[in-house]
């Protein structure tokens, strides 16, 4: 099994879903949102493992996997290799783990056990959901919390599980890389930032030099990579990078996402978008923090997949400064182009939404991907 293929086609589905995840979740006017594709492949991909029949099938076709056993093996090599600690040679502080949780009255296949914990990597937990089940949403919601140092507690709400819940299968991730080209704070001056209904609010925007970072443009949207410290290559060959969309219109958010994904491969850098590189003029990015939780089942219903009986809520956060980017995830499964010479400087100022992702260069794996509407709100 080529692993970086199975990403990549895994990725296809990585920008529709995003997608479904702001249609199903824009209440009035739009937001900044967030959450990690990485976490929700291995929830895909547990879930078939548990579910054979039609389920299994669909969640094949959507992942475009030749079987469950392929599926299992990208989770194992995603948490063991493409996500482990990169801090011992210099690159991001990483923390990835899988969690099970079940009901101990419900036998439990030793083959699918033996998947729990060899593929995926997970603790395996034998609790009494009939009788505790809030002590157990207690315990997993712990777990997150530790997992992610801290960021992302209550992941799972009170009445999200009950008495008839047999299982809980919960996932987490902890990312904080440092730049490796770091913005100086002092450059750092509160400006303009136009969103999305005509109106501007005031943000903290950082100022870069051009040296250190990559700029791709495209008709439309230019593309800025910002790679974290020790990610240019470490023993796995892993190199880590923040990716900024912006599009070059204000207001061109949403036809720059629905372009992209419509656009196979885009992610993989195979896409049929022509682009080129170029020199960074004028270079600002604003300061943004803040965390943002949904229930993905709706979202997954908007690909054809439908998990009646399963409920799937994530949360997710994120900060970026002058220093780097911090940011954790967290997801649970609850069961009832060519780039020509540069020619031209091109100014990269994204005082308007954009879109952002974290992911690991070599594998083509991505941890986050979420938009900016407003750098102000937390």
């Amino acid at each position: 099994m080529d692993l970086r293929e199975s990403l990549r086609k895994q990725n296809e589905i990585v920008l529709s879903l995003f997608k479904h995840v702001i249609a199903t979740t824009t209440a009035g006017k739009p937001s900044n949102r967030l959450f990690s594709p990485a976490l929700m492949n291995v929830i895909l991909s547990f879930i078939a493992a548990k579910s054979p029949g039609d389920i299994e099938e669909k969640i094949l076709s959507l992942l475009q996997a030749s079987s469950t056993d392929e599926l299992n093996t990208v989770s194992s090599k995603i948490v063991t290799t493409v996500l482990a600690d990169s801090t011992p040679s210099g690159g991001p502080t990483i923390a990835a783990a899988n969690g099970f949780w079940s009901e101990k009255s419900v036998p439990v296949d030793p083959s699918f056990k033996d998947i729990i914990e060899n593929s995926y990597k997970a603790a395996f937990n034998l609790v009494d959901f009939r009788n505790k089940v809030h002590e157990v949403v207690e315990e997993v919601n712990s777990w997150v919390e530790k997992e992610t140092k801290g960021l992302i507690t209550d992941l799972i709400p009170k009445n999200f599980a009950s008495p008839a819940t047999d299982l809980i299968f919960a996932n987490a991730l902890f990312f904080n890389g440092r730049w490796d080209q770091e913005f100086d704070p002092s450059l750092t001056k509160d400006s303009d930032f136009h969103r999305l209904d005509g109106t501007t609010v005031r943000v903290p925007f950082m100022s870069g030099y051009s040296l250190g970072y990559d700029l791709l443009v495209y008709e439309g949207f230019k593309v800025l990579n910002l790679p974290y410290r020790g990610g240019r290559g470490d023993y796995y060959r892993r190199r880590f990078s923040m990716q900024i969309y912006l599009p070059d219109e204000n207001d061109g958010l949403h036809a720059m996402l629905e372009r992209l994904a419509s656009c196979r491969g885009f992610l993989s850098g195979e896409g049929d978008i022509p682009g080129h590189s170029a020199y960074i003029g004028e270079l600002k990015v604003p300061r943004f923090k803040f965390e943002f939780g949904f229930e993905a089942t709706e979202a997954l219903e908007g690909l054809g997949l439908e998990l009646p009986g399963d409920v799937i809520i994530h949360k997710s956060c994120i900060e970026v400064d002058e220093v780097g980017s911090k940011a954790a995830a967290a997801a649970a499964e609850i069961s009832i182009g060519f780039c020509m010479p540069p020619k031209e400087k091109y100014d990269f100022v994204a005082d308007h939404p954009f879109l952002f992702l974290v992911k690991e260069d070599f594998s083509g794996l991505v941890l986050f991907l979420g938009q900016v509407t407003d750098p102000s709100m937390h």
